[in-house]
């Protein structure tokens, strides 16, 4: 069986992505001792703990049909599965590198187009007028990271 998702279980995910970034910048951030660097990258994570209020007061506005469930899921599978890519799929810890500056600054920017990829995937589950508007604004939002993600590897590689 397939698993359909709403607008709320999306919203729920990205803030849990957010969370996930904000602490994958704030380990990066003791991860390096140039001071510039460090504060640069402690930035990042506030930007990614402001997201995540963004999304949950963009969440809390949708409307009861958005929220509505669009599958039969009495074991509560498709939040826990959202959960888990959340967790695993985006800034995840092992996959990313922290012993540099550009290492961290790569591995950010694939986490950071990984969140689109998956964004635009959900975007797709989600039914009718069921939140698409909000989930472009998510993919928005990332994608102004990784702007600034790929301007500081180039200021930094020179």
């Amino acid at each position: 069986m397939g698993l359909d998702f709403n607008a709320d279980e999306v919203f729920e995910m990205a803030e849990q992505i957010e969370r996930n970034g904000a602490q994958y910048y704030r380990e990066a951030a003791e991860a390096v001792s140039n001071d510039e660097d460090k504060k640069f990258l402690l930035e990042l994570a506030e930007m990614e703990d402001d997201h995540e209020v963004t999304f949950s007061d963009l969440r809390k506005k949708l409307s009861a049909n958005e929220k509505e469930v669009v599958t039969f899921d009495p074991e509560n599978e498709a939040a826990q599965y959202l959960k888990a890519l959340a967790d695993t799929r985006v800034f995840y810890k092992k996959a990313l590198d922290l012993s540099s500056m550009e290492g961290i600054l790569t591995g950010a920017i694939t986490a950071e187009k990984d969140s689109i990829v998956f964004y635009l995937g959900m975007k797709d589950m989600v039914g009718g007028s069921r939140g698409k508007d909000r989930i472009n604004a998510i993919i928005k939002e990332e994608m102004r990271h990784i702007n600034l993600l790929s301007n500081r590897l180039l200021v930094s590689a020179n």
